[in-house]
């Protein structure tokens, strides 16, 4: 909040959305890996929130579930904390850029939220960002799941070959993911992670990527020195937003009541669905998150004064845009919980079979 005011009413309504959010982006967070912020943030944003407080509220949620899961992933020795805490270097830099960037477009046209507003230049911003980066993202992964790959064929190693070959000092071993990489290069992903990660919410989907495909690391290591970096991350994130009152920890408290149960879920799923099945399904929620986003863009450039259509159009491209993304999320939870109830119905079958046999 800023001066003391709401940014939203806290209906029922509004909350039991909110909760939604949470619950979906758990189970999406915990089946795909990632915090779950590309559903997320857009869903603020469609309950009203302006793109900067709900970035910010985002990142400060994402802070707590990073903290479980980085220690879960340490304790199975996947964390290179020394790689970590080099990209950290750079990645607050690109948070503090990517908050100061934030806040000022808000604050052009008075820092308000309506028409002409600031609010509007943010939103307009981030969904930007939003759609151009995570439209790469799910078509890569989609490339990626409908390719035939051999069996037993990992990541293409291209680009890690090309990163080896840059020998500009300091070149620095990192022994969990045991690698020598240039610190430069390293600079370089940690601040485009951290700026990523400050602007929309969505650092994961840089930082993994660039860990295996650039580094050159195992996949595993890759996911939880990422959960390593978002708990610094998070932290650091969520105070400079709070700083600038564009934090709503009831917003915070409300995604929490769904995503702790959520994440669980997807958790499982990840279990008992096939690495393929996975991708695909991350790759179409992400793309539907994208489309969804690209709906509601007419109504900031409306206020804006870039293009000339009739306010009243705003309300059927914030509900289509709802829809589309509630849809989409929620369609993906009904695929991994089909999933799930499957494989215990299986094993259940299993262990009724089993005394009859012996």
């Amino acid at each position: 909040m800023i001066g003391g005011s709401m940014f939203i009413e806290l209906t029922l309504l509004n909350a039991l959305q909110v909760i939604t959010l949470g619950l979906v982006g758990g189970v999406l967070s915990g089946f795909i890996g990632s915090g779950g912020a590309f559903f997320m943030t857009p869903g603020m944003m469609n309950l009203g929130v302006p793109g900067v407080v709900a970035v910010g509220t985002n990142i400060t949620h994402k802070f707590g579930k990073a903290l479980m899961g980085s220690r879960r992933h340490g304790e199975l020795g996947h964390v290179d904390k020394k790689l970590g805490l080099f990209m950290l270097i750079t990645a607050f830099i690109g948070i503090r850029l990517a908050v100061w960037l934030n806040a000022s477009l808000f604050h052009l046209g008075g820092g308000s939220h309506g028409e002409g507003g600031g609010s509007a230049a943010g939103d307009l911003y981030i969904s930007a960002i939003f759609v151009t980066i995570l439209s790469i993202v799910a078509i890569s992964i989609l490339r990626d799941a409908l390719k035939k790959r051999e069996s037993g064929e990992g990541p293409s190693t291209k680009l890690a070959e090309l990163a080896a070959r840059v020998k500009l000092p300091p070149v620095i071993y990192f022994p969990i993911a045991d690698v020598k990489v240039s610190f430069w290069i390293v600079s370089v992903v940690g601040l485009a992670t951290g700026y990523l990660a400050g602007t929309i919410g969505v650092g994961g989907f840089i930082g993994v990527p660039a860990m295996i495909y650039v580094f050159g690391i195992p996949a595993q290591v890759a996911a939880g020195t990422e959960l390593f970096l978002a708990m610094f991350m998070g932290a650091w994130g969520a105070i400079n937003y709070a700083w600038g009152g564009f934090v709503d920890l009831r917003l915070v408290l409300l995604l929490y009541l769904g995503s702790l149960t959520g994440i669980y879920i997807g958790a499982y799923g990840t279990k008992v669905v096939k690495e393929r099945m996975i991708r695909m399904v991350t790759g179409v929620i992400i793309l539907l998150c994208v489309f969804s986003r690209g709906i509601a863009i007419p109504i900031y450039l409306r206020q804006l004064g870039v293009i000339n259509i009739d306010a009243k159009w705003d309300v059927y491209f914030n509900n289509a845009s709802k829809i589309l993304l509630f849809v989409s999320g929620i369609s993906g939870v009904i695929v991994i919980l089909g999933a799930v109830f499957r494989a215990y119905a299986k094993r259940r079958r299993v262990q009724a079979l089993l005394p009859a046999t012996h």
